[in-house]
């Protein structure tokens, strides 16, 4: 998938977390901060691009603010946040929530 535009998922909200993403120009770049950074850091971006690979998504500035998510919170905002900076539409129906990224 082709990053387009910026976009937003998510809250800063305790078990929750911000995934901001933007069109790069070659590779991913990963800026990440996290309320358990000590604990689960290596986890977390493990996820995140894990997610990103199963999206497809080549090149993209990403920026994630966890504040304590579950791995399948973390998905979920990736995948939302990406399928917005692609110009994905609800109401045309290219969405395929759920059904890209598997565990």
């Amino acid at each position: 998938m082709e990053i387009l535009n910026a976009a937003v998922a998510g809250t800063l909200e305790s078990s929750d977390v911000q995934v901001s993403v933007e069109p790069a120009e070659k590779g991913v770049a990963l800026d990440l901060s996290s309320s358990v950074m000590e604990q689960y850091g290596r986890q977390i971006r493990a996820v995140v691009l894990e997610t990103l690979e199963r999206l497809g998504v080549a090149s993209a500035r990403v920026r994630v603010v966890d504040k304590g998510a579950l791995d399948c919170t973390i998905r979920a905002r990736v995948e939302c946040a990406v399928f917005r900076a692609c110009g994905a539409d609800a109401a045309a129906k290219n969405i395929p929530w759920g059904g890209v990224v598997r565990e």
